[in-house]
């Protein structure tokens, strides 16, 4: 069994803080690309918004880079068929729990197994 809160417990969250990053620039045309050649369902687990959450969902999933944006450099042609797959924000997340991030096929494979070791 979980162990409860106190309810005199309190969690303070809201405060303002500064942080910088470097933002890797992205085609919205190799997303488009993509989703043209492989549809919207996650090419992990096959979840489709659309067809879960009907107009709401129509047109909706992450675009996941199989090779990081951080490795690739700045002249970097995408190939939106081989650079890029669709998938859904759950499976993004899981692909990005190691570094380098899982494959498709390996998180596929930990999907099957039930494992969590690569």
């Amino acid at each position: 069994m979980a162990e409860e809160v106190a309810a005199a417990e309190r969690f303070w969250e809201g405060a303002l803080r500064r942080i910088t990053v470097n933002a890797y620039e992205r085609d919205p045309a190799a997303r488009k690309a993509c989703i043209v050649h492989f549809g919207t369902a996650c090419r992990v687990c096959g979840f489709d918004f659309a067809a879960r959450f009907g107009e709401l969902g129509v047109g909706f999933i992450h675009v996941h880079h199989t090779k990081p944006l951080s490795e690739i450099g700045r002249d970097y042609a995408v190939d939106p068929t081989r650079d890029l797959i669709p998938v859904c924000p759950n499976c993004h997340a899981m692909l990005h729990q190691r570094t380098p991030p899982l494959s498709v096929a390996q998180l596929r494979q930990h999907m099957r197994d039930g494992t969590n070791d690569t």
